[in-house]
């Protein structure tokens, strides 16, 4: 199988994602093979867990959760008319946005004319939940032409096109002005890249002052190397997590000071307890689980202010 892939062949799905969502798509040049791998990794991706769990409430995620399980509104499993299963995916959903809500709670004081950029948009849940909160411009950059072109759908349908926009763009060099944006953040995205230069983005991206936000699963240097779970998450999602000393050097090199590092560990072992009962697992529950109670994997939130 022919896994290369052109600065032409991204163009061409840009262009082709912009005659139907009706957006501007950027592709910079050059791309890369991998680039190619996950553009094509996401634009085939349909999982009933990330689609599903939308359909709850119609903000549609690509992360996970963090909070206690409210197992009483749960009812009881063995009801027998699916009644449980419902109700422990609306959940698991519950605890997917619950997640963002945290994200968008350490963005700072955001003001309505303000614009916020989220590098790995997905499907655009968190764009749209940013916009309700702050009322602000939310632009979003995605490699997978498909996720770009279902996250405006999702604006038009609300009627906040004017507000939130998802474009196909690399988030190592986004179209965005030196210093346009008042906050921006990766949630669950940043294991794609090579960290020094999505940070340098960020910081173009920035205003001084500016807020960056990071929630995202990393290998705990203390086990030593990452572990054969964290091998098995890497495998299986085609990404490259870091360790969480990585994000802090590469943050101090391209002068985004850490102001709240937050262990959201043990916060999100209740999300993975939960969906590993449900319907909707994919076989990678486990090695989440083992690989965050044996400490070699952790769930953290790091917010830095650009300087």
């Amino acid at each position: 199988m022919d896994l290369s892939v052109t600065s032409a062949d991204l163009t061409t799905v840009a262009t082709s994602a912009d005659a139907s969502a009706g957006t501007s798509m950027f592709i910079p040049a050059p791309s890369t093979p991998y680039q190619g791998d996950i553009a094509r990794y996401w634009d085939h991706e349909a999982r009933p867990v990330n689609l599903r769990l939308g359909d709850v409430d119609g903000l549609y995620h690509h992360h996970y959760g963090i909070g206690s399980v409210d197992h009483a509104a749960l009812g009881d499993p063995g009801d027998g008319t699916g009644e449980y299963e419902k109700r422990l995916i609306a959940e698991l959903h519950r605890l997917e946005s619950a997640q963002a809500e945290l994200l968008l709670d350490h963005l700072g004081p955001i003001e309505r004319d303000d614009t916020l950029v989220d590098a790995g948009c997905g499907r655009g849940g968190s764009m749209v939940m940013a916009h309700q909160r702050f009322g602000c411009t939310v632009e979003g950059v995605t490699l997978s032409a498909k996720q770009a072109d279902f996250a405006n759908q999702r604006a038009r349908e609300l009627g906040i096109e004017d507000h939130v926009h998802a474009r196909v763009c690399n988030m190592l060099g986004t179209p965005f002005e030196t210093g346009q944006a008042a906050a921006s953040w990766n949630n669950e995205s940043s294991m794609y890249v090579d960290l020094h230069d999505l940070f340098a983005e960020h910081s173009r991206i920035l205003a001084v002052g500016g807020r960056y936000v990071t929630i995202t699963g990393c290998w705990n240097p203390r086990y030593g190397q990452p572990s054969k779970w964290v091998s098995q998450i890497n495998a299986h999602f085609e990404c490259n997590i870091h360790s969480r000393r990585e994000y802090l050097r590469a943050m101090a090199d391209n002068r985004l000071v850490p102001q709240a590092v937050v262990d959201l560990t043990p916060a999100t072992l209740p999300y993975w307890a939960l969906r590993a009962t449900s319907s909707l697992v994919t076989g990678i529950e486990e090695a989440f689980i083992n690989s965050y109670k044996d400490g070699s994997f952790q769930y953290f939130l790091i917010a830095a202010d650009r300087v």
